[in-house]
Parts: C-alpha cells; structure tokens; sequence
C-alpha cells in the first residue's frame, strides 16, 4: 500500500510517501522552493517523493491530509465572529484565503497529484502530531503528548497509544484531554516572542537562545497572563492578547503596560552576560540594562514553559502508568524543556519526532492511515533522519565549476576525512554536504557547517563571518554517541532519541566547559549523538578529530545563511560557500577550495538563488 501524506497552508509544506508501512521519503516545501517556512501546495515535494521511489499518481493508494480543514474553518468563523468588529481584519483575510485555497484542499490534491476523491482522506491535525511520533517511535505503548499553537480547535492534547508488530496487538491512539483555543501554550510563547523582536513561527527558538542570558525576575508577571493547574492545563488572560482578533499583533497594550516597551525586531542584543569586558562595538551601558531586561523576560517566559511541559508530562504518567513518552507539536522542537522532561519525570523513554511541527503532520498523516485506518501492522522505526533528496556527483561538478572553484577528488575516504580535520585544527571552517539531506529543521550531518568546540572566538567567527546571525545564538555540540556521557550529564544518552536528532538540551560538567567552550552556552549545550551506523562519514570525522586533539566533539550548525532554508542542490551549497567565509567544503567525495585572498560575494549570491 502506497500512501502519500501532505501538509500545507499554515507554515512549513511537507509531504512524505509511506509505502506497506516503510517511511521511504519526506522533504519540507521549503528546500524546494528556498523560501523559509514555505506553506503553500508542496508540490515540488510532492514531486521528490514520487521520483524517489519510481511512482507515479497512478501508483498511489491514498493521499491523507494532515488536518480537517471544514473544522479549522468552523472555529475560525466562530471566533471571528464572536470578536466583531474588531476582528473585521481578521474575517476579511480568512475570507479570502479560505474561498481562494484552504476550502478546496481536496480538489487541490485531486488536480495537482492526480488522485480520485475516492483516494483522498483527512485526518485530525493533533491526530496526526501524535500518529508522528507514536509510529516513528520503537515502543508498542507510550504515553502521547501534542502541542502546538493551534489544529482545528486544540491546541494541545493527552493521551496513550499502543502498536501491534508482527500483526500481534491493535494499533491505537486516544487523545484523552485537550485544551482548545484561544487557551494555547504555543500560542502564548509565540507572544513572547514577538514581543522580544523576533517573528512568529520562526524566531521561537531565538528566544530559548536568549534565555541563558537572563533570570527568571518576571514569572509574577507571566502569571498574570496565563493560569496553569496542576497537570498542565492553562486558561489565557484574553485582556491581554489579540491573536484572535487582529491580523498583525499577538499581544496588545496591557501586555505592554505589564512588561514594557517591546523590543525593536533586528535590534542589537549586547549585555554585560553577553559582553562581560563592555567590549562590544557600540556599547551603551541603558542600552545594555534594557537587553537584560528582555533576556529576564525570556528567561522568564521559557521557565513558564519548562514547568507546564512538566506538569504535563507527569499528568501524563499519572493517566497512562507508561514508562514510554512521545511527543510531537511545534512545542515540542523547545529542547530545554525536552531536557528536563527527559531528567526530571518518571519515563524511562522519550521519543520526539525530528520535524514536530507541522511539516511533521505529513509523515503522521499517512501513518495514521496505515496503521489505525487501515489496520496495518508496524514495520517502522525512525533511526535517523535523512529521508531527502540526494543528488548525483555530476551535479556537484557541474556546480563547483560553475562556481569557478578548485576542487580535489579522493577515492579514499580516510585521506579525505583526515584533509578535513586537518582544516579544523588550523581553526578554518567546512561545510558538509553528503548524501541525502534531513528530515526536520536541524542540521544533523548531511548539510551542516563544521567548526573545532575548542576555541570561544569559534562562536564569533561562524556568527559574524558565515551564518550573519545574532552573536548570542549557540551552536550545536556534536558527539560520538558512546562517548556522550563524558561531556554531557543527562543520564543514558546512548540508548535515547531526542539526542539523535538535536532535540534536548543537556548540562555539561564543568571540568568540560573550557574544553568545548564554543558550543559551552551557559554550562549547556542542545547536543547530537551520532552513531556509526547511521552516518559513518560524519561519525568517523568526529572521532578522527577525537584521536587528534582528545576532544570527540564538533560544532555544528545548519548550512545556511540567515533567513535561508538549509541548502538543497549542490548549487545552493556552492553559492552559499561562494557567499560566506566558509574555508572549505566537503561535497560527497570532492574537497571544494577557495582562491589565496578570496573574498565572499556577498549574501545576494546565497542558497536563494533557485534553481
């Protein structure tokens, strides 16, 4: 059985192909397109899965899509309509973009993908979060927690699953409790930080990076705006809000009375945690005061979150008595609290599927299908994340010439990985792009830029020189997974997955701090454990520069430029090499190198570029 899923027109398009129960493909719309969280038809995705496994439309069983839109519609009406007139915005734009696109979604699938209406299903959008990460996960029964800004009315929602492997059990999954909306912690964080200067559905992250740099002075006021009970369950203070009503703005003037002004987008972001010698170039000591102000604000609102994943979490125990966990829903990308779920509740496993937002809707979608619909029985674990597409080593040529670059081939793959370590050890910078890229939005070794941990000025030069990013976002350690418990302290990282996909941040022992001080963030750090077996290039590049230098850990970060979707196609990384300050690049079994007194083109020459 051949079984497509889609997700779009929200944020992030996806789709993936399931076919007799095997994840085969998946790829967000964005790759595609080089348009950051693209949430139109993804088509180009579409078009991948199929070229990949050799299918045509004629070859699909189903196509399931990842929400139920007449639903979504209903609660957007009525809640529109119960805030008249101020959500006259509101009612106008969804008028036009629901007439225009989101109510013909099935005839949208029938004409773009070729499939009768008989071979065309719906699913329920926290449904679908939850069919993500129960059957990518190894368990036959977990306990099941979604959450997200908002699906059709919920929010977020509890409950437990059970698979059958070998056709023994039922496959099931029931949501027990939900909250709906307006009431929503994705929601409220997505307040949080539009208020601090960063965009909705994209800066989310930027705020957890902010936290470490301030204290948690402001849970009072938190709490004014959002109640939460004892299992995690919470009611919006609405006076303070205006997601529900207004086009533009999540939080209205009481919620800036309350915290103060908000803070400019693209502002710079120096305080005396971030710049402890004042020896930032425009420093400016109120200015200074007012960021640590925010990063309070930040540290305040992600301590907030922590606590209600964690109620929600033992609620969660408490209902099912399970020791296995899962979890999907754009909340669950949020890694600190992943961390201390990990830690600090009684499960004894944790899965979090790699792309928990809603491009993840995709992949539960069709294995929803699969599994409860139609009763299949599991064959499927997700061991790693690279389902994307790959691309033929002509076309790398093809590019590096284009491109005007030197490049040497190597037939060996230890001389070529002994050439990059020697790079890294002269403190130059690489890029790495090899095989077929991931699943999810971290960088987890097929398109990734690569630096030694060593050295703190490490965290400057990639920031500034490469990524052209706020200096006070981390950087990913990555680690051999058998030697993760010797620089990171959360327990049994070697027989869990949230550290395999980037998920959950973790303590670093201090006698370890100054010896990976760039990818140190605050005593912590959101790591990766890899395994040979799963990536054994970027496994065996680790570990060689392990046995050169003692440390086997590697900064890591997304092969990309700032506000770009991670590189696709050879070109995209030849132009963002071309781009940036990257030193070298490792392309499949090709060393990519710069000219004696190369200078970068310039941003305008980046992954954008389409092809």
């Amino acid at each position: 059985m051949n079984i497509l899923g889609v997700s779009c027109y929200y944020h992030d398009a996806a789709a993936a192909l399931v076919m007799d129960g095997q994840l085969v493909a998946a790829a967000e719309e964005e790759r595609f397109t080089r348009k950051k969280h693209d949430s139109s038809f993804p088509q180009h995705a579409i078009n991948f899965c199929l070229k990949h496994a050799n299918l045509t439309a004629d070859d699909l069983d189903y196509v399931v899509f990842y929400e139920k839109p007449l639903v979504k519609f209903e609660r957007i009406l009525q809640t529109t309509l119960g805030t008249f007139p101020k959500s006259w915005a509101v009612f106008r734009e969804s008028m036009v973009t629901w007439f225009d696109e989101k109510l013909w979604i099935k005839s949208k699938l029938q004409t773009s993908i070729g499939v009768p209406p008989s071979q065309i299903l719906f699913v329920e959008h926290h449904l679908t979060h939850a069919a993500s990460a129960m059957f990518c996960a190894p368990f036959d029964e977990a306990a099941v927690i979604t959450i997200d800004g908002v699906g059709e009315w919920t929010t977020a929602s509890m409950g437990q699953a059970t698979a059958q492997w070998n056709g023994q059990g039922v496959n099931h999954i029931n949501l027990t409790h939900e909250l709906r909306f307006p009431h929503s912690l994705g929601l409220l964080y997505s307040a949080f930080t539009a208020y601090l200067g960063f965009r909705v559905n994209n800066g989310e992250y930027k705020v957890m990076g902010m936290a470490p740099y301030g204290e948690p002075k402001y849970l009072d006021e938190v709490h004014r705006v959002v109640k939460v009970d004892d299992d995690g369950g919470l009611v919006l203070n609405m006076d303070y809000f205006c997601f529900h009503h207004s086009t533009e703005h999540t939080f209205n003037q009481r919620f800036v009375d309350l915290f103060g002004p908000r803070r400019a987008p693209e502002s710079e972001f120096f305080t005396p945690k971030t710049y402890p010698h004042k020896d930032h170039p425009h420093w400016d000591d109120a200015v200074a005061a007012q960021n640590q102000k925010y990063a309070d604000i930040a540290a305040s609102i992600q301590r907030v979150t922590e606590e209600i994943m964690l109620k929600m979490a033992r609620a969660a125990h408490r209902q099912t008595g399970s020791k296995n966990l899962v979890m999907a829903g754009g909340v669950a990308l949020n890694s600190v609290a992943n961390g201390r779920i990990m830690r600090e509740t009684p499960f004894e496993n944790v899965f979090i599927q790699p792309a928990a937002g809603d491009s993840g809707g995709a992949i539960g979608a069709a294995l929803y299908a699969h599994h409860v619909i139609f009763g299949q029985p599991r064959k499927f674990t997700m061991e790693h994340a690279y389902w994307g597409a790959e691309y033929p080593e002509s076309e790398m040529i093809a590019a590096i010439r284009q491109g005007g670059f030197e490049y040497e081939e190597f037939d060996d793959e230890d001389r070529l990985l002994d050439q990059a370590v020697d790079t890294l050890l002269q403190s130059k910078v690489i890029g790495w792009y090899r095989g077929r890229f991931e699943w999810g939005p971290r960088a987890l070794g097929n398109r990734s830029i690569m630096a030694d941990p060593r050295r703190e000025e490490m965290k400057e030069i990639v920031n500034t020189k490469i990524k052209f990013r706020e200096p006070f976002r981390p950087f990913a350690p990555v680690v051999m997974e058998d030697r993760a418990h010797e620089y990171f302290t959360t327990p049994n990282l070697d027989k869990q997955y949230p550290p395999r996909y980037m998920l959950m941040v973790s303590d670093i022992p201090e006698d370890k701090w100054d010896k990976i001080q760039a990818v140190c963030h605050n005593g912590t750090g959101r790591l990766q454990s890899v395994r040979e077996e799963w990536n054994p290039g970027y496994y065996n590049l680790i570990k060689k520069f392990g046995q050169a230098t003692g440390v086997p850990v590697l900064l890591n970060t997304s092969y990309n430029l700032r506000g770009e979707p991670i590189v696709t196609t050879p070109r995209n990384a030849i132009n963002t090499f071309a781009a940036s300050d990257i030193d070298q690049l490792v392309m499949g079994p090709f060393l990519v190198k710069k000219p004696e007194g190369y200078v970068a083109k310039g941003s305008h020459l980046s992954a954008d570029q389409v092809d």
